[in-house]
Parts: C-alpha cells; structure tokens; sequence
C-alpha cells in the first residue's frame, strides 16, 4: 500500500500535468510558440520541459543515482527545443512521464525518504526529490498563466 506523504505527491504530481496542459491550451495554438520577449520562453517550451524532467524523475527516483549525461545542457536544449515544436509530441511525452512518475513516487518506500542522492547543487532526500514535480509544473502553470494573461486571454 502507498504512504500518504507518496500518494500525496504522486496524486498532486498528476493534477499539475492536468493543469499544466488546460493552462497550455488557453493559450491560441498560433502563440503557442511565441514568446513575449527575446529572453522570454514560450509556452510549449515550458511544457516540454517538464515533459521531460518528468521522465527524468522517474528515472532520478528509481536508480537513485543523478545521471552523468544529465550534465549535457547542451544536448537537453536541444532535445527540448525539438519536442516544443510539435504540441502531440509534448503531450505523449507529458502522460507518458507523468505516469512513469507518479509510479515511480508510490514505490518509495517510508523508510527511504531520508536517502540522500547526490546533486550537481548538493544532496537532495528522496522525500524533496518526489516534491520536485509537483513544484516545477505549478511554476510553469503560472508562467504560461502569465502569458495567457498578456494575450488577454486568461480566464
């Protein structure tokens, strides 16, 4: 059986990728790829982010080791920049992810929440590595609020 503090995280992991996605689609499919300023980032690019880092947590929380070719932001740029150009792409990667994460989420067991794994930035615990979906999609959940709200079409 999933401890609450998992299923917490796993459940609210899967309502930020819901509301991830609605925050996506308020915004126009033709400004989608658009950005409100040179420095600024679209609202696909945000999604396929997390897209992405979705996967990459499962993967995070499974070997709980932090892969070395993750140190490649080069070769993640890339990647993310290719998947933000094609809405049905992201959104496959999106569920996929999510599901792989949220599963990845139930099977920590309580007794491994203090494990700590080695950052790049310093340790994290499992038990703030299984918060970090959740955190990431609401910061971009906002974000492309935001951009929603430039269009003017926020509800």
């Amino acid at each position: 059986m999933t401890s609450p503090l998992q299923e917490f995280q796993a459940e609210a992991a899967r309502k930020c990728a819901a509301n991830l996605e609605a925050a996506l689609l308020r915004v126009p499919e033709e400004k989608r790829a658009w950005s409100p300023a040179e420095t600024a980032r679209t609202a696909l690019d945000q999604v396929a982010e997390c897209a992405i880092l979705n996967g990459s947590t499962a993967d995070l929380i499974e070997s709980r080791v932090w892969p070395a070719a993750s140190n490649d932001f080069e070769a993640y740029r890339r990647r993310k920049e290719e998947l933000a150009r094609d809405w049905s792409a992201v959104k496959a990667m999106l569920d996929a992810n999510t599901e792989r994460m949220t599963a990845a989420i139930r099977a920590v067991p309580d007794a491994d929440l203090g494990v700590q794994i080695e950052m790049p930035w310093g340790p994290m615990t499992l038990a703030e590595i299984i918060a970090y979906p959740q955190w990431n999609m609401t910061y971009h959940e906002g974000q492309i609020n935001y951009i929603a709200s430039i269009l003017g079409c926020l509800d």
